[in-house]
């Protein structure tokens, strides 16, 4: 049975130059959960924000600890097959660049290179006082010399409830006991180098994500409810410059009306199905019996 969404999806990724705009939902098959759920809509908690971060020693001992117990899992999870989609794709020259929301580094860890992470990435640590930039590793070996046996007791307390950003499930009685630490250059205030909720993309960052965009053949939206404006600014971009956009998500999009091809469907299933078919003859044969 011949799906044609699929055919036109392949013909448009094979004339190359793809650029991919990737969210959480491509890495809800790793384990990690999407924010939003199936209907793109749907918040299952309220996220840290950069003010409340800043305004308090509190709001920064809540986030640590529930960060210092949530980011374990997110340095447990595997790409899938949709992030290795992506990197041989890349590979085979058809992606010219990536831009993902996710802070997990998937992409990288399946293979992929110079990922524009647009809201930062979990596995750096940096310092508000003096800029210095450490990996996460570093800090969390701190995090657990401070609260020796802390992150074995609540975890079996609290279970494996992590969001998207690595920030565990953690009620406030697990959190007052919590000892964080400062950046052992300055003692400054450490923050994940991460964009909070609340605080802006750097302008250079944002400008390189409109460079790529602007020239793409194809802007490919993968896992991305695009509710926000932070990623949807890219297909407003595509649609001005008169680029073809096509996503592929579980749920509807807020640019599902603006796509040229938009598939409600499971991306590593997809994706691999995608790969295999331009593997054989370029769009053709992406489904058994049928044809392109």
């Amino acid at each position: 049975m011949r799906n044609l969404g699929l055919e036109l999806l392949a013909e448009l990724i094979a004339e190359g130059s793809v650029v991919v705009l990737s969210g959480a939902g491509l890495s809800t098959e790793s384990g990690i959960p999407d924010y939003r759920g199936a209907t793109g809509r749907a918040r299952r908690s309220e996220p840290m924000t950069y003010q409340a971060f800043l305004g308090g020693v509190e709001a920064r001992r809540r986030y640590w600890a529930r960060s210092h117990l949530g980011w374990r899992a997110l340095t447990g999870a595997a790409p899938n097959d949709g992030h290795r989609a992506v990197a041989e794709l890349q590979r085979r020259g058809l992606v010219s660049g990536i831009i993902t929301q996710n802070v997990d580094g998937l992409h990288q860890a399946a293979g992929a290179r110079e990922v524009i992470e647009l809201h930062g990435g979990l596995d750096r640590v940096v310092c508000l006082g003096c800029g210095e930039r450490t990996p996460r590793v570093r800090l969390d070996a701190r995090l657990q010399a401070a609260n020796p046996g802390w992150a074995d007791l609540v975890g079996a307390a609290v279970g494996g409830r992590v969001n998207p950003d690595g920030d565990a499930r953690v009620g406030d009685e697990h959190v007052h006991d919590f000892r964080i630490v400062d950046c052992s250059s300055c003692g400054g205030v450490l923050k994940p180098d991460v964009i909070f909720f609340g605080e802006n993309v750097p302008r250079p960052r944002v400008d390189s994500c409109f460079a790529l965009t602007a020239a793409a053949g194809l802007l490919l939206v993968l896992g991305s409810s695009l509710t926000v404006r932070s990623g949807y600014r890219f297909v407003a971009r595509a649609t001005e410059l008169g680029i073809p956009v096509a996503i592929v998500n579980q749920g509807p999009t807020r640019a599902d009306t603006e796509a040229t091809i938009s598939l409600d469907a499971p991306l590593g299933a997809t994706l691999g199905t995608l790969l295999s078919g331009l593997g054989k003859s370029g769009a053709e044969r992406l489904i058994p019996g049928g044809k392109g």
